[in-house]
Parts: C-alpha cells; sequence; structure tokens
C-alpha cells in the first residue's frame, strides 16, 4: 500500500481524474473560435490561395484529413505507459489506424511517381520510419507491428487501380479513431483511468451521429416506398431505441453500446431516406463538413476543423437545418 511505485502512480491519477472534469478538448475548441470564424470570413481567400476549387476541393481535404490523422495517432497517441493490462488490443487498433491513413493517402499519390532518392529524402524517410516504429514500445513487436501496417498500407494504395472514396474512407477513419478513444481514454490523455465526462461523451455521440447520417445520405437511394402509417411507426421505434442507446452510454461508456447506437442510427436515417421520394445529397456532404469540424474538434486539430469550414462554404447554399430534420 505504502510502495512508492504506488503512491506515485495513485497522485498521477488523481491529478488526470481532476484534469479530465476540465474537458480540455472543448475549451481548446472555444478558444479557437476566433480562428475558425476568420476562416470562415476569409474564406473565398483562402481556397483561392490553396489552389483548391468546387471539383478538387473534397480530394484535399479528405487526404490532409488522412494525413494529419496518422500525424496525431503517431506523435500524439503513443502514451503505452498507461495500458491497462498486457493483454490490451488498442496497439492493434492503433496499426488499423495507421494501415487505413497511409492506404487512403497512398492510393491518392499513386499516380505520383516515386522521387530519386538521395541522402536528404532518405534522412526524411528513416526519420518517418522510426517516429512510426517509436510509437509502440510497449513490447518488442511493436515497432514493427507499427511500421509494418504503414508499409503494406502504402503498398497497396500505390497498386490500387482507383482512389479510395472521400466521404467513406474518412468516416471510416474517424470512426476508427472514436473507438479506440473508447477503448482506452488515457491512452489519449482524456484521463488515467478514469471516466469520460457528459463533454467527451455527447461530442462522440454528435460525431458518431453525423457519420451514421453522412454515410446514409450519400449511399441510400430515396424511394419514396414506404407506407406513411408505417413508417411513422418504425420511425417512433428507431428513436426511442436510439434515446436508450444514448443514455445507456453516457451511463456506462461502453464501446459495445456505442456500436449499437450508431447501428440503430444508421437503420433510422436510411429508412428515412429510403422513405423520401427525393434528397439533396448536398446535405449529406454538409453533414460531411460537419463530421470533419467536429473530428477536428475531438481531437484537437483545428486544422481539420478548419478545412470541414473551407468545404461547407464551397458547398450551394441550402436549408440545411430543415432538410436534416427529415432524417430525425
Amino acid at each position: 500500500m505504502f510502495d512508492g511505485v504506488v503512491i506515485v502512480d495513485s497522485a498521477i491519477s488523481a491529478f488526470n481524474n481532476a484534469a479530465l472534469y476540465g474537458a480540455a478538448f472543448l475549451w481548446c475548441a472555444v478558444l479557437a473560435v476566433p480562428l475558425f470564424a476568420v476562416v470562415y470570413l476569409c474564406r473565398d481567400a483562402i481556397i483561392q490561395k490553396l489552389g483548391w476549387n468546387q471539383n478538387n476541393i473534397l480530394q484535399h481535404v479528405s487526404v490532409w484529413t488522412a494525413g494529419l490523422t496518422f500525424l496525431w495517432v503517431v506523435l500524439f497517441g503513443g502514451n503505452y505507459g498507461v495500458l491497462r493490462d498486457g493483454l490490451s488490443v488498442l496497439p492493434g487498433m492503433m496499426a488499423m489506424i495507421v494501415f487505413l491513413t497511409s492506404l487512403f493517402v497512398s492510393s491518392y499519390l499513386r499516380k505520383i511517381a516515386l522521387p530519386r532518392m538521395n541522402w536528404w529524402k532518405w534522412i526524411i524517410l528513416l526519420l518517418v520510419i522510426g517516429i512510426t516504429g517509436w510509437s509502440d514500445t510497449h513490447v518488442w513487436w511493436g515497432p514493427l507491428l507499427q511500421i509494418g501496417a504503414m508499409m503494406f498500407g502504402i503498398m497497396l494504395g500505390r497498386f490500387a487501380k482507383a482512389e479510395m472514396r472521400p466521404v467513406g474512407g474518412i468516416v471510416l477513419i474517424v470512426l476508427s479513431v472514436v473507438i479506440a478513444m473508447l477503448m482506452q481514454p488515457e491512452f489519449f490523455r482524456f484521463g488515467q483511468l478514469g471516466n469520460l465526462t457528459v463533454g467527451h461523451v455527447l461530442w462522440m455521440l454528435v460525431l458518431g451521429g453525423m457519420s451514421m447520417a453522412t454515410i446514409a445520405t450519400l449511399n441510400i437511394n430515396a424511394r419514396g416506398k414506404i407506407k406513411r402509417g408505417i413508417f411513422i411507426k418504425l420511425k417512433w421505434m428507431c428513436r426511442v431505441m436510439c434515446v436508450l442507446g444514448a443514455a445507456l452510454f453516457i451511463i456506462t461508456e461502453a464501446l459495445p453500446i456505442f456500436l449499437g447506437m450508431l447501428a440503430a442510427l444508421f437503420i433510422m436515417f436510411a429508412m428515412s431516406v429510403w422513405h423520401e421520394k427525393q434528397v439533396d445529397l448536398v446535405v449529406g456532404y454538409k453533414m460531411f463538413a460537419l463530421v470533419l469540424v467536429c473530428f477536428g474538434v475531438i481531437t484537437v486539430m483545428p486544422a481539420i476543423s478548419a478545412m470541414g469550414i473551407l468545404y461547407w462554404a464551397s458547398l450551394p447554399k441550402v436549408d440545411f437545418w430543415s432538410k436534416f430534420k427529415i432524417l430525425l
């Protein structure tokens, strides 16, 4: 009980649990509001300066989001000193995120010829490989797992016949990061062996809901098939399931409940889209922009949130709220 290591670990845990209730990511977002306002007001000048336009902005935003997520996972997420036990599957989850981000970026760079290597390019390559391997040193095979995931993703992306779908690929990466956060919050500096706050949980619910709404709107065809009477009953049943799932998730913070709630949300959104005779796809892309904004906030990466704002501003104007309420 009075062992020095136990005392130090208890003090660190108490400190991080106290800091946890501050929800630092949320206050960082509040402090970044002036930056987001400037980005929105100067959107035309920023987009023109970057050389983006309505035809390529989705591709650029998606590739940069995947690349920054790779750097975030490698540089920010390597807190393996707080793993709860040696049987944690979090290292495998992190390797999967490294693989997905590497595959996504590489698939869009596959047509670019490989540069001729010289001494400084070799140094950069070895530095990237070294940092990637250093992000997992809890066991001897950790660096091999991370480096292998990165190399395998790059190879598959180079040999792919087409690029990954920008919206679907990024939503998959976003949900993978959220799942990893729920698996072990303290790994991402959310807290040491502590519970998430209501702010953390609600933000993850919003991010997951927006992701499901994006996928449903852009992939389900509006048919107008379901009769209104049956549709209303099914819709209310889905609403009750989603509300109960959200309440249970807030109480338990359990990953299986979160995944089940996402499935219920997708069914509700897909059914709403299928019931309508016509759905404006711009609404789906607007929701994807909100996914980027929320993801940038939860990971404390204002650059991704700023790109989401730029993408939102580049889309045609629609009555977003009235069209979004149809899905609820």
